[in-house]
């Protein structure tokens, strides 16, 4: 509910100072009441797209870790999570939110089934913890889902904080550490 508060709250104060806009510029070119309202909209058109803009990933090259595969599971996580974010951001139905969440869930299901498939075909001698850790994201993700099923007031937010969060932390460490042994085996 709080987010469509913020969204009302954006559409009347666009609409606030379109109407000042065009009444300051009806009664003459150097009002500055128009003037001052057009500063202001662009001010707040600006400003709401740099926080919207905040709350999607991008992909960076230091999250590469040398392997191109895994590179392209998390460029395809990255975006379906974006697309999440988008479905909420957006108010999208209800089904869409849902289909997109279970494209989420199910892809990072099969880039865990691939990840682990190299560590293991390797012999990469850290993967039953590895493995674990993808467990463990996978039973507190689940948690958080029943969350959002049950209709818990913030759960899809918490979902998706959660799993940005996890990703990036994930990448940026366990993931970087194994890439360097199974580059060593030639994997490309």
């Amino acid at each position: 509910m709080g987010r469509n508060l913020i969204m009302l709250g954006m559409a009347i104060l666009v609409m606030t100072l379109i109407t000042f806009i065009i009444a300051g510029f009806m009664s003459g070119i150097s009002n500055p009441l128009a003037w001052l309202s057009l500063v202001s909209l662009i001010i707040v058109i600006v400003g709401h797209n740099k926080l919207v803009k905040r709350r999607y990933l991008i992909w960076k090259d230091s999250y590469s870790v040398g392997i191109e595969s895994i590179d392209n599971d998390h460029k395809k996580l990255i975006h379906l999570i974006n697309n999440l974010q988008t479905a909420i951001d957006f108010k999208t139905d209800v089904n869409f939110e849902k289909q997109t969440l279970d494209e989420v869930i199910n892809y990072t299901q099969y880039h865990f089934t691939r990840e682990e498939g190299l560590m293991e075909d390797n012999g990469y001698p850290e993967f039953e913890p590895h493995k674990a850790t993808h467990k463990k994201m996978i039973d507190q993700v689940n948690e958080l889902v029943q969350a959002y099923e049950k209709g818990e007031d913030g759960a899809i937010e918490s979902l998706l904080t959660f799993l940005k969060t996890w990703l990036i932390k994930h990448i940026n460490g366990t993931d970087q550490e194994y890439s360097e042994y199974l580059i060593s085996k030639g994997v490309k």
